[in-house]
């Protein structure tokens, strides 16, 4: 199983916003430590999946938000739901047209 953990990060608008740069790099090492280190326990577990994708972002009050963008078994969604709440970060809620889940 391949699990993939990307960062959508803002755009930097201006060259001069250090703290957007700082935000940034948090976002990318938190995307890296949850693949390489919270979620390898998901390769144990046989359930026909193959890969499992999952995007992390700032929420308007700069929680760290979580969203599973491809089609798992909900023993999957359920233990990515788990390790994001010991991390405390919170499921991604927004509009069904940003729904990528087939």
């Amino acid at each position: 199983m391949t699990i993939t953990v990307l960062a959508v990060i803002e755009p930097d608008i201006t060259s001069a916003a250090p703290l957007s740069k700082v935000m940034n790099e948090r976002l990318r090492r938190l995307a890296a430590e949850l693949q390489d280190q919270h979620l390898k326990n998901l390769k144990s577990i046989d359930s026909g999946c193959e890969d499992v994708v999952i995007y992390i972002s700032y929420n308007s009050k700069y929680n760290i938000r979580w969203k599973i963008v491809n089609d798992v078994p909900s023993v999957i969604e359920a233990e990515v739901a788990h390790q994001c709440a010991l991390l405390g970060y919170i499921l991604w809620k927004g509009s069904p047209i940003y729904n990528f889940k087939f």
